[in-house]
């Protein structure tokens, strides 16, 4: 699954597609997968809710390296990122993650890995929940990656479908995901990688016939309440 993707990891998507939910599983999975260094940016300098590094503490017991803000705070809202970023571009010893803002806005900090990113060994994964506005349609969610695409300067190379309606989440709901993608997939040929859910809320199985890698998922980011 997840140590088979490249060795560096951006994730993005649309506002509100889960992707930060989605790069805490998915960092904690490759640490329990992998020996070695492993480490998560959080570059998401857009949106002040659901931030990754506001789980630093469990993260670095876990014996993953968070990178963030200078400001060694969760809540604090700067738009500043640390130069420590590059660090794990360039450390081929290191298996990374970045978890990026929403939208073309967010994917503004990555001019600052550009110079040094080698293409051949990133991935560039367009988290997607089809129940969002902008990528409720095949063609929004083209038009969703064209921007973000145009903004890093680099293709994406796979989708995670995390179509989802939080706690009223069914198997429908991915069924309903995988449709719109599947198509997006013809027009595109940009794959399905993972299919993202969180355990406890699938009541029945998972539907069958799924596009990508099954990516079960616990609540890390959401309260309770939320």
């Amino acid at each position: 699954m997840v140590t088979d993707d490249k060795r560096i990891r951006i994730i993005t998507g649309h506002y509100g597609s889960g992707k930060t939910e989605f790069s805490v599983n998915y960092i904690k999975k490759l640490r329990e997968s992998v020996e070695g260094k492993v480490a998560i940016a959080d570059l998401d300098i857009v949106n002040v809710y659901f931030r990754s590094r506001e789980k630093k503490a469990e993260m670095e017991e876990m014996g993953i390296q968070v990178i963030a803000s200078n400001l060694d705070t969760a809540v604090a809202d700067v738009p500043a990122v640390s130069g420590a970023m590059t660090m794990p571009v360039q450390n081929k010893e290191y298996q990374y993650l970045i978890d990026l803002g929403g939208n073309d806005v967010g994917t503004l900090v990555l001019g600052r890995i550009k110079p040094v990113i080698d293409h051949s060994e990133t991935d560039f994964f367009m988290v997607v929940n089809a129940y969002r506005p902008g990528t409720s349609t095949p063609e929004g969610i083209i038009e969703q990656m064209e921007i973000l695409e145009h903004a890093a300067g680099m293709k994406v190379t796979g989708f995670v479908n995390n179509t989802n309606l939080v706690r009223e989440t069914t198997g429908e709901c991915l069924l309903y995901g995988d449709a719109l993608l599947k198509e997006v997939t013809k027009r595109t040929g940009v794959p399905v990688k993972y299919v993202a859910y969180v355990k406890e809320l699938l009541t029945e199985d998972v539907p069958e016939g799924l596009s990508g890698e099954l990516f079960p998922m616990e609540f890390n980011m959401r309260k309770t309440w939320m």
